[in-house]
């Protein structure tokens, strides 16, 4: 994996420390990049990944984090605001003069009506609308939030199922390579969706993650309302046509991750 602009500037991650950044940190450092990345809490420097303080919400620390930045990698995310967080980076990013903007989004921000996809597309709406050279790309929920779900769902004494609703989940570390490789390219827009090899409803989840657990459960189906619900079934969280779709099953990641 070759940086194909041969800077030797620094990239700057956000959300450097979550499930997806300590997956593109270390891929950055192998293909040579030196990396920056924004913290709300300071953390050690080593090998070549030096942390920033900076509060994307409270749009703190950004100016001084974007110094001498090229391209960034926004990773950060959470269950509000991103798109406040996405207008402050755009803001600092412009500021500094930075030349490709690289964003993670989800399949179905413009099309499913729940308030954190709306978040999502207002991002990408900021990043979009800049002026800066950018990329983005949507991805389908990852294999690690199934597996929090399943868990989550298995404590019951019985489990909900919502009709209908079926997840396209993907390796984190697919998504990882994949934003690796459009961060060291050219700013290229929206990019196909990257999704996993295999449509799972939400029921087909859980009763993996029981019997992988060898545990029993009553399951209970049940209907999602509103136009949520309806989106869901009409699988526009879906990416079926057009996307990029990752090698490694919900299986795989499910045997691996239960044997650790």
């Amino acid at each position: 994996m070759t940086d194909t602009t041969g800077s030797t500037r620094p990239l700057l991650v956000t959300g450097g420390t979550g499930t997806l950044g300590s997956l593109v940190v270390p891929l950055l450092r192998e293909a040579g990049v030196p990396v920056r990345v924004l913290s709300r809490n300071p953390r050690p420097d080593a090998d070549g990944v030096t942390h920033v303080r900076g509060d994307l919400l409270r749009d703190e620390g950004l100016d001084g984090a974007l110094e001498g930045v090229e391209t960034v990698l926004h990773l950060a995310g959470g269950p509000k605001d991103d798109d406040v967080a996405a207008r402050n980076l755009v803001r600092a990013a412009k500021a500094a003069g930075v030349r490709h903007l690289v964003l993670i989004s989800v399949i179905g921000a413009d099309t499913v009506p729940l308030g954190w996809f709306r978040t999502k597309l207002e991002a990408e709406r900021a990043v979009s609308g800049s002026g800066l050279p950018w990329t983005t790309l949507r991805a389908a929920q990852f294999h690690e939030l199934a597996l929090t779900v399943a868990e989550k769902l298995a404590k019951l004494p019985v489990v909900p199922v919502p009709g209908g609703v079926r997840w396209q989940p993907v390796d984190s570390r697919e998504v990882a390579a994949r934003l690796v490789e459009l961060a060291l390219g050219k700013p290229a827009g929206l990019v196909p969706d990257l999704a996993g090899p295999d449509v799972r409803t939400l029921g087909d989840l859980s009763r993996d993650y029981l019997r992988a657990r060898g545990k029993r459960r009553l399951m209970m189906p049940v209907r999602m309302p509103g136009k949520a619900g309806r989106a869901y079934r009409a699988g526009e969280n879906l990416s079926l046509d057009g996307a990029v779709l990752g090698e490694r099953t919900w299986e795989a990641f499910l045997a691996e991750r239960l044997a650790s």
